[in-house]
């Protein structure tokens, strides 16, 4: 029997790790500077270039962010820029003003099959459901629903979505303390049904983007399973692939 080769990170690597966890411990909370790089390369005894290469490395998975002659902060939803990191809709005129979100349902369950496997809890755990609209310019352009942990969620309410001027992702963050660090989507073409038809105000039948998003905090843990339809008759796709 062949004993497979033991793998080595690289340090850096190790280092990075090191400062992930203390980010999933809320050491340092969005938003927050933290230590300088002499100071963390004094506690994790290794040169200030192994740690200069970690934090690059998060601050390119927008994890941290790097502000000229003010220090390395933790990245935050509450930051403006950071709002069409995860919207991924461009109005084809350029004008990116943020969008309206408008809460139409927000309600508790059970998770069925679908949600189980796609947030990774049990099945007839609790979880939330969230419907709402997304306006840009006062025209209806994007129809969620979103389904949350409840056990992570506790306290979300329809009056808490209503009175919140924000980003979804920014009231999680603030309310709830998490941080939306990646999201994996699938992307189909659709038709445009009778529900779809009247909230986006579009003939059924219209072509529609169909976008499944699966959304992932500290640790690699899903803690959002949304779907979306996306009128695209004045809005594009807009992906950078590097």
């Amino acid at each position: 029997m062949t004993q497979e080769a033991p793998t080595f990170s690289p340090l850096y690597r190790q280092i990075k790790a090191l400062i992930l966890q203390a980010l999933e411990a809320g050491e340092w909370r969005p938003g927050q500077a933290i230590p300088s790089e002499q100071e963390l390369a004094s506690r994790f005894s290794v040169s200030q270039g192994t740690v200069r290469k970690a934090i690059d490395e998060m601050a390119a998975e927008n994890l941290l962010v790097r502000k000229q002659g003010k220090g390395t902060f933790v990245a935050s939803h509450n930051d403006p820029r950071a709002l069409f990191r995860f919207l991924r809709l461009a109005p084809i005129d350029g004008d990116l003003s943020p969008p309206q979100s408008v809460p139409l349902d927000c309600w508790r369950a059970k998770a069925g099959q679908e949600a189980s496997r796609m947030l990774g809890i049990e099945l007839g755990a609790p979880i939330i459901i969230v419907r709402r609209l997304l306006k840009f310019t006062t025209k209806p352009v994007v129809i969620d629903e979103l389904y949350l942990p409840g056990e992570i969620f506790q306290g979300l309410t329809a009056e808490t979505l209503k009175g919140w001027n924000g980003s979804l992702y920014s009231l999680f963050e603030t309310r709830f303390g998490l941080r939306m660090i990646r999201a994996q989507e699938r992307i189909r073409a659709v038709a445009a049904d009778r529900g779809a038809s009247e909230a986006l105000k579009v003939a059924e039948g219209t072509p529609l983007l169909s976008v499944e998003r699966v959304t992932y905090t500290y640790g690699d843990k899903p803690v959002e399973w949304r779907r979306g339809l996306y009128s695209t008759a004045d809005h594009f796709y807009l992906n950078e692939l590097n």
